[in-house]
């Protein structure tokens, strides 16, 4: 199966970003807890904090979301002050010193900052280029951007999950594919992007094999893009529930529904100047 990258007006809408999507945190948790059951296991938010070892004064975590590196850097780091920024206000909710704010547009001083955090967003932002730039300029010299996505063979299976429940629903052999959000922005082009703007870039690659004896993680990933469901080309729910039925005929089959993972975190040091 070849995975297609999704329209990206489907991933970039700012109102359904805000709302549908982000409008509070439990899709992204959804997505997050999946993990879980990742073999091996690695501590995101501690490998952000190990790259942030030399820098001082002020980090923006733009996109946000529901806090859980800002929470980290600023439990390991309290001398660094922390900018928490999304475009859902929503989904900022308790967050202290949040504000709602566009990568494309930061309310940020150019040359402010030690370092920016970037992790799993730019591909929902419209232009990425300019948001680069800005990335870029709102860094101190010496700056660092840490940048995150998955590769375009991320979690292939639960692609192939999708289209064969959908394909069952519909009465076809494979059904449409789901919205992709990464496919805007993988870990194979955010060199090539992020270069435009940056002077070096170094890849950490995060390979990994998720692994449930129990369908339900898998079920509330695929129910957490509920926000697309109109856009799926499928009846979304009993979609979900076909993929259930087929992720349980797997585990007592096999005794385990497996997963295999590629994500990556970017460490950009510059701007080039």
């Amino acid at each position: 199966m070849t995975a297609q990258p999704t329209p990206d007006h489907l991933v970039t809408d700012r109102s359904l970003l805000s709302t549908k999507a982000y409008g509070t945190g439990q899709h992204l948790a959804a997505r997050q807890s999946l993990y879980q059951w990742q073999t091996p296991s690695y501590d995101l938010p501690g490998i952000v904090v190990n790259e942030l070892a030399d820098v001082r004064g002020a980090v923006a975590d733009v996109g946000c979301g529901n806090g859980k590196f800002v929470a980290r850097v600023r439990e390991d780091r309290p001398d660094l002050v922390v900018l928490p920024m999304d475009v859902s206000h929503g989904i900022l909710g308790a967050i202290p010193g949040a504000l709602v704010a566009d990568v494309q547009q930061l309310p940020i001083t150019t040359g402010a900052l030690g370092a920016v955090l970037a992790l799993h967003m730019l591909y929902h932002v419209e232009d990425q280029a300019q948001a680069v730039r800005e990335l870029g300029r709102v860094l101190a010299p010496g700056g660092i951007a840490i940048v995150s996505t998955n590769s375009r063979t991320d979690k292939l299976e639960l692609e192939h999950l999708w289209r064969q429940a959908a394909g069952d629903v519909l009465g076809i052999q494979e059904g449409p594919a789901r919205v992709q959000l990464s496919a805007r922005f993988t870990l194979e082009d955010a060199p090539a992007i992020l270069g435009t703007v940056f002077s070096e870039i170094r890849t950490i690659p995060l390979p990994g094999v998720i692994e449930v004896t129990d369908a339900e993680p898998v079920v509330a990933h695929l129910a957490s893009y509920e926000a697309w469901a109109d856009k799926m080309g499928v009846p979304f729910r009993e979609t979900i529930e076909r993929a259930r039925e087929r992720v349980n005929e797997t585990i007592q089959a096999e005794g385990a529904f497996r997963v295999a993972c590629l994500g990556g975190i970017l460490v950009c040091q510059g701007p080039a100047r």
